[in-house]
């Protein structure tokens, strides 16, 4: 039995580059994303970067629009080959913190509102009527089954659920790496040695 379990872990040895990879295309194109948003509307998130009324407040918010962009642009294009996968999963993480601490955290744990969750706050649960009226006026007078063809109405809550999942994600790959067989840093670290 401790044989089978040794050749199991021996095969797992040779394949462990396909989880740091998964997590690599999974945040990836959805840190790209958030990248590519901030740069097009730079102007707009630069504003709401800056003012201390109705947006973050940051110092130097033209700066700041900039880094974050381009932490998450060409951060997630570094990630998906898997180049210097440790290093830029670090201004990554910082990236997720000030977005779960400065701009989720007022809205809770949950980013989809669901009424029935144990982690739903006072905001989670008041949206289950708003939803149920929303979705009764859309039954009356839209054409309810074209509009959810491609899923279910939900309310979004904006919580921190998200940017401290992606957070633990690059605290993984700070730690795993790109991946064996699976990452530029792989590759350049065999030939290093």
């Amino acid at each position: 039995m401790v044989n089978l379990y040794q050749q199991f872990l021996s095969l797992l040895k040779h394949i462990e580059g396909i989880a740091p990879l998964a997590m690599r295309l999974y945040l990836a194109p959805v840190l790209m994303q958030a990248g590519y948003n901030k740069l097009s509307n730079f102007s707009d998130t630069a504003a709401w970067f800056g003012n201390p009324d109705w947006g973050l407040g940051l110092p130097m918010p033209e700066v700041m629009t900039a880094l974050a962009a381009g932490t998450e642009l060409f951060g997630g294009a570094l990630l998906l080959i898997g180049l210097a996968t440790r290093l830029v999963a670090i201004p990554m993480m910082v990236t997720m913190l000030v977005a779960a601490f400065a701009v989720h955290i007022n809205n809770g744990w949950l980013a989809i509102a669901d009424a029935s969750s144990w982690l739903a706050n006072a905001n989670v649960a008041a949206s289950a009527e708003k939803l149920a009226a929303a979705k009764a006026l859309l039954q009356q007078h839209g054409n309810y089954e074209w509009l959810t063809s491609s899923g279910n109405f939900v309310i979004l809550n904006n919580g921190i659920e998200f940017a401290i999942t992606y957070f633990i994600m690059l605290l993984a790959l700070l730690f795993m790496g790109g991946g064996r067989y699976t990452s530029v840093d792989h590759f350049i670290a065999k030939r290093a040695s």
